[in-house]
């Protein structure tokens, strides 16, 4: 039972005063049998603070400052308790089915937005990767996503982008790499493909090695659900399955739903982002252990 201590600085500057429009913050993670919340809190600006759940139960902060200013700097602080599921094969109900888990009827009412694909990926090369990706029909579903997880991992080349936005599928087997955001979208719009209910997964990730990707920013992973189990967590970026590193803060049907921070401004100033994340382990005694 890791405890961990996160410390998330969002710090926008304006080449000039602005006046600021309404921002929504994804930064709270709920508290649940796999993540305890021990303390959050919020460093803003003089603001109006409003908190509420969205459509898929999120916890969301809207945020509402006050004066003009050249800057907007805003840091999330929390301590959580992690407690990763523990893993366990789930049988196949119908191995000849062209899905791989036959979900029951009940489940599957909420869970169609998750099964459905969202993106339209007809490229050669996306569908010749997505079909090598397709084993035996009795292959295990754990295995199958694990699997998956696993050969994103090893067969693309991790990569920092700056630039907004997260890639389709295809784009990113043309390209053969990606950050972990395009590598969540992957894997999630794949196993979709293949008969999964998949969410987009975002948060913090722990990284005491110096191996893990994604480390120093917000991090993006995929969750599927599987009967008896509910959603399990994989992050193909570092191929961590139902891992104790991984902090959820929001889960959502698209990337495009996910971002952390957002909000409007009133001006023509240029602006400037600089994000910081630092994901501390707490030991028995009190004290910080650098990640």
């Amino acid at each position: 039972m890791p405890r961990l201590r996160i410390r998330h600085e969002s710090f926008y500057s304006y080449s000039e005063p602005v006046r600021f429009g309404s921002w929504r913050l994804l930064m709270r993670p709920l508290d649940t049998h796999a993540t305890r919340l021990i303390s959050a809190s919020l460093e803003t600006p003089p603001c109006e603070l409003k908190w509420a759940y969205d459509a898929y139960g999120n916890c969301v902060c809207h945020l509402q400052p006050r004066d003009r200013a050249d800057y907007l700097k805003v840091v999330n602080n929390l301590v959580v308790d992690r407690f990763p599921a523990p893993l366990a094969n789930v049988t196949i109900d119908n191995p000849c089915s062209t899905a791989p888990i036959v979900y029951g009827l009940s489940d599957r009412a909420i869970l169609e937005p998750f099964i459905t694909p969202t993106t339209d990926d007809a490229g050669p090369r996306y569908k010749e990767w997505l079909r090598a990706q397709i084993r035996a029909p009795d292959e295990p579903a754990l295995e199958c996503l694990k699997r998956i997880n696993t050969t994103i991992h090893d067969d693309f080349v991790y990569g920092a982008r700056d630039e907004a936005g997260t890639q389709g599928p295809g784009e990113t087997v043309d390209l053969g790499s990606g950050t972990c955001r395009d590598f969540a979208w992957l894997m999630i719009e794949s196993v979709r493909r293949l008969g999964f209910a998949a969410r987009f997964a975002t948060g913090y990730l722990y990284s005491p090695h110096a191996t893990v990707r994604g480390a120093g920013a917000t991090h993006a992973w995929c969750e599927v659900f599987l009967p008896d189990l509910g959603w399990m967590e994989f992050d193909p970026t570092n191929a961590l399955v139902e891992s104790a590193s991984l902090i959820r803060v929001a889960t959502t049907r698209t990337w495009q739903e996910s971002d952390p921070m957002n909000g409007s401004v009133y001006g023509n100033a240029a602006c400037d982002l600089k994000v910081s994340v630092d994901v501390d382990l707490i030991r028995d005694d009190g004290l910080n252990m650098a990640a």
